[in-house]
């Protein structure tokens, strides 16, 4: 096997390492959008059930939908950084000695296109939702500890 081959099957390699990021960037989305809406299901079925007063099923899954939320938060950033600079990096040096560098290009123009905000990309509706998801949790949480202390 040449060098030239070795740089090829590396490069590979490492597209295909990114591909199975992005995967599983899109599944674990997939896990906290069901278990976002699971929370807001067991606070809707479980309203009236109470412990005591101030501990009641919706206050109590608002606060761990709080937590899922502020995860799934984290988790996007997580994956975002592992795409863009860990793996997207290793590719456009690879990239430098091959005769094509599509990578590079794609990075290019992403990054010319954010700079012009000319579309709204994946990342940025999965915090939007990770974002909306915790606002309507604290909103549920205050809405069932206000009448606990009224």
């Amino acid at each position: 096997m040449n060098s030239e081959d070795l740089i090829i099957e590396q490069y590979n390699i490492y597209s295909q390492h990114k591909e199975k990021f992005v995967d599983r960037s899109f599944s674990t989305n997939k896990f906290y959008n069901v278990l976002v809406i699971v929370l807001f299901l067991l606070i809707f079925l479980l309203k009236d059930y109470a412990i005591c007063k101030i501990f009641t099923a919706g206050a109590i899954f608002s606060l761990i939908g709080i937590l899922v939320s502020i995860l799934w938060w984290l988790n996007i950033d997580a994956y975002n950084f592992l795409i863009k600079i860990k793996i997207s990096k290793s590719l456009e040096e690879i990239e430098k000695q091959l005769p094509v560098q599509p990578y590079t290009m794609e990075f290019a123009a992403i990054k010319n296109s954010k700079r012009k905000r000319q579309r709204f990309y994946f990342a940025d509706i999965q915090k939007v939702f990770a974002i909306m998801s915790l606002l309507l949790f604290i909103s549920l949480l205050f809405a069932t500890l206000i009448p606990a202390f009224i």
